[in-house]
């Protein structure tokens, strides 16, 4: 009787004991946190577009920022270039031609618009006549062009006549097409700015 007593705690204590012992399964490892390898490429892949889209846009700024100087140095090219134009008289005349008409005319809004210019005038003469009087004839010249250009509204303050007569040619040579040539009056921009319309 005794040892029954004793046996049943001792088999009780023993299914105790298999029943916590190793025939359970493992518990399941933790769900993992953050993101997935997925989602990091994903989030990778837009930063990279965002930087190339960024870069493209730079780029084509740049690239019109280019083409817009560009644009605007040919105009002050073509601008100086017009203010510059030679304007030429007939034999022992300080009478604006036509042609010289047409090439003063279209240096007026380029002196509108740009107060600050200022041009000697610079006439010349061919090698026909007395030093004296080729010196009196390209003053003339100088003066009949800034004469015109005041008739439109330009101030005299913008010029400065002088006359070279037949001392610097522009063309040494003693024929009928040289002579023209050489009687004209050159435009000298001694200071200021021109400025272009774009600059308004």
């Amino acid at each position: 009787m005794r040892i029954k007593h004793l046996l049943m705690p001792a088999i009780a204590a023993t299914l105790v004991l298999s029943a916590c012992g190793g025939s359970a399964e493992p518990p399941a490892p933790p769900e993992p946190t953050g993101e997935t390898q997925a989602e990091i490429d994903e989030r990778n892949d837009s930063i990279a577009a965002a930087r190339a889209a960024e870069e493209a846009r730079l780029e084509a700024e740049a690239a019109a920022q280019r083409r817009e100087d560009q644009r605007m140095s040919d105009e002050a090219d073509e601008a100086r270039s017009t203010l510059e134009a030679v304007v030429q008289f007939d034999y022992d005349e300080a009478t604006i031609t036509a042609a010289s008409e047409r090439l003063l005319r279209a240096k007026l809004p380029i002196l509108r618009a740009s107060p600050t210019i200022r041009l000697r005038l610079e006439g010349h003469a061919d090698e026909r006549g007395s030093t004296e009087y080729n010196l009196a004839l390209g003053n003339r010249r100088a003066v009949a062009v800034q004469e015109f250009l005041a008739g439109f509204g330009i101030s005299a303050n913008v010029f400065t006549t002088t006359s070279f007569g037949e001392e610097r040619p522009a063309v040494n040579r003693s024929d009928e097409a040289a002579w023209a040539q050489n009687r004209r009056v050159e435009f000298v921009i001694t200071g200021g700015q021109i400025v272009t319309s774009e600059d308004n």
